[in-house]
């Protein structure tokens, strides 16, 4: 069995790191993980209760301050961050206090000590605690620092040291919690209830017991819980949760309607076309949660990196003391040398601010209506340079409109509208629902109706014979005949509807240097008029899914990354293949969202353009903390073993850097694709 719970208290990246590795080596626990942006632990046990108490045990031994509960308590989080401020204040009010009044040297090192458990008595304990289970950690540095200083008579550096390590964590802390809370914002788009229609009363229960088929009223203030089509009244909706738009969207009788909309005025009765777990607001809370399980080859590497990361720093300190020593014959300059080292090489910069730079970009997107699987897709989002689209139901609406009608043999055209009317009425075929739907007359109910399986029907009226569908195989496939008694008396030519944010989508991408390219079924004329309009620079027509699927392999073959966007079950292998896969969220059939990476909520193509946008931003912002971070630790590691600088400075460069890391992945949350 699997359980989630939220762990609380837990500020530190790598703290979480190693707490989901060792709680990994508790009997009967398996795939034990962390998620330390959203505060969550998760873990696979065939006794859930005996594993979780011993969770919770093993979690107070190594993270005192950490507690796992099945709901968060803000109010407990908010007396221990008081707690620790009120500590950190005391500390640097002792520290102070021995730095400008003469005492006697009992007082004065009592006090000392006082003021230095203080200032880190968590870090201390900390790496105690996991140097018994053989792990080291930036913790050891930081109390290592502070015995160091201690040792050679650098007393009130020794205090600095922990005082700026305690207010960077803090700082750390809220930068975390605010990110957090702007992510957990989606959670907010749950309805926690529907009004079931039962027998003209309405009934409030779990949008889970709701079933396809069933009417809920949604009344002015109230979410959407399930998809569905209004079959009674008319209102404005409030999509930016979903979609990103900010402007109300006016929804009335025969629309389609999302899960997770608020009904901004007006009174709506929904037939529900899916069951919860299918509705477009469960695809988004399941992508949510689990976007963070696959990470980028970046975060990645950061992550296994930092495992090894502190003992390396441990053994270059000891290297550098004993070289400052043999260099210099000065035993406590050399150890003061070494603590610095040990300061600036802590790893907070690094393994915080690259997971929560992929997690903001991945709240982004979801917060505009993209749903990228992970950060690993969200990387490769950012490489793309040729899009691959499939036309009907993506950059096309599916639905047909007549484009012209020819009258032949006397027949004028709305006679041939018409009497091609009748004949379609019965039929479930999108071309036979423009004819019939544009035919604004009274349809009769047409005699001996028979349909012809790929052809067409065959009926009467009046005493007459008629055929509707399809006979001259030069017809393009959008073409609908008429034949009277057997003789062609009409032609009505119909065209699928281009969408107004294809032709946004194919602007925006050209801006940006993506090449975009048309791979479709259809007959040449259909495609290549389309292309022509959305200005594509390729299009390629008739092709079967092995077809779509070979291009992108060649594509691949020369160094393409490419992206496909498709809606069918046949896109799928394509969907699979791209280095991005991105399928729409409402009409996109069950298989094509599976095999995509990226999925976007409303079927708008123009949000390829955004996720390319975001996933460049998150990508920029990762690096600048990388090579920032590394810089600030190279150039203060250099000044500090040539004794240029002090380890007051060290601990500045340190802390300094981590805030400002974090602050710049909190960038990634609110960027905006323009």
């Amino acid at each position: 069995m699997k359980k989630q719970v939220k762990i609380e208290g837990l500020d530190c990246p790598n703290c979480a790191r190693n707490l989901a590795s060792e709680i990994n080596k508790i009997d009967g626990v398996q795939n034990a993980d962390i998620n330390f942006v959203k505060s969550t632990l998760s873990f696979e046990s065939d006794n859930i209760e005996k594993a979780l108490e011993e969770i919770v045990s093993l979690t107070k031994e190594l993270e005192p301050q950490a507690k796992i509960v099945d709901k968060q308590k803000e109010q407990r989080n908010k007396l221990f961050l008081i707690c620790d401020i009120s500590f950190l204040f005391l500390g640097i009010a002792l520290g102070f206090i021995l730095f400008f009044v003469k005492m006697p040297l009992a007082l004065y090192w009592s006090l000392y000590v006082v003021s230095a458990l203080l200032l880190g008595w968590k870090t201390y304990l900390k790496a105690i605690r996991l140097l018994f289970r053989r792990i080291i950690n930036e913790n050891l540095l930081i109390t290592i620092s502070v015995i160091g200083a201690t040792f050679v008579s650098e007393h009130m550096e020794g205090l600095m040291v922990i005082a700026l390590y305690s207010i960077g964590k803090i700082f750390e802390s809220l930068a975390v919690n605010r990110s957090r809370k702007s992510i957990e914002q989606l959670a907010r788009m749950q309805p926690e209830y529907a009004n079931l229609l039962v027998g003209g009363e309405e009934v409030r229960v779990s949008p889970e017991e709701v079933s396809v088929g069933n009417k809920i009223v949604v009344k002015p203030g109230e979410k959407v819980p399930l998809d569905g089509k209004i079959v009674k009244g008319s209102a404005s909706l409030n999509l930016q949760s979903l979609t990103g738009e900010s402007v109300p969207v006016l929804k009335k009788k025969g629309d389609e309607i999302l899960s997770g909309s608020i009904v901004l005025d007006g009174e709506l009765v929904i037939s529900v076309s899916s069951a919860y777990e299918d509705s477009t607001i469960s695809k988004i809370m399941n992508l949510v949660e689990n976007a963070s399980e696959n990470k980028s080859k970046t975060e990645t590497f950061i992550s296994k990196i930092t495992r090894w990361y502190t003992l390396g720093v441990v053994v270059l300190a000891v290297l550098v003391w004993g070289i400052v020593w043999a260099v210099s014959r000065n035993f406590n300059d050399a150890i003061y040398r070494g603590l610095i080292f040990l300061v600036v090489s802590c790893p907070c910069a690094f393994a915080i601010s690259v997971p929560l730079s992929y997690f903001s970009g991945l709240g982004n997107a979801s917060k505009n209506g993209i749903l990228i699987k992970g950060s690993n897709f969200l990387d490769a989002c950012a490489g793309i340079d040729m899009v691959a689209f499939d036309k009907t139901g993506t950059l096309t609406t599916g639905e047909f409109k007549i484009e012209k009608i020819t009258a032949l043999k006397g027949k004028t055209e709305d006679e041939v509208l018409f009497l091609s009317a009748i004949g379609e009425k019965t039929s479930i075929h999108p071309l036979a629902k423009a004819i019939v739907s544009a035919c604004q007359k009274r349809i009769p109910k047409a005699k001996e109706a028979k349909e012809i399986i790929g052809k067409g029907v065959a009926f009467e009226y009046k005493n007459k014979k008629y055929f509707v569908g399809r006979k001259s195989k030069e017809l393009k496939n959008t073409a609908v005949e008429l034949y009277e008694n057997d003789v062609k008396v009409g032609q009505i030519d119909l065209v699928d509807t281009i969408k107004d944010s294809a032709v946004v989508a194919c602007q925006s991408l050209k801006q940006i240097g993506v090449k975009t390219v048309l791979l479709s079924g259809d007959n040449q004329e259909s495609v290549q008029s389309v292309a022509k309009n959305l200005g594509l620079d390729e299009a390629y027509s008739k092709l079967l899914p092995q077809d779509k699927f070979d291009f992108i392999e060649k594509a691949k073959a020369e160094k393409r990354h490419v992206g496909y966007v498709g809606d069918g079950i046949n896109d799928a292998p394509s969907l699979t293949l791209a280095n991005v896969g991105f399928s729409m969220g409402i009409n996109g059939s069950p298989a094509s969202i599976e095999a995509s990476d990226v999925v976007l909520v409303d079927d708008n193509p123009s949000k390829i353009y955004t996720s390319i946008k975001i996933s460049r931003f998150t990508r920029k912002i990762v690096w600048e903390n990388i090579i920032l971070s590394a810089i600030v630790k190279v150039v203060f590691l250099s000044l500090g073993a040539a004794g240029i600088t002090g380890m007051l400075s060290a601990v500045f460069a340190d802390v300094g850097v981590t805030v400002l890391a974090i602050l710049n992945s909190i960038r990634a949350l609110h960027y905006k694709a323009k």
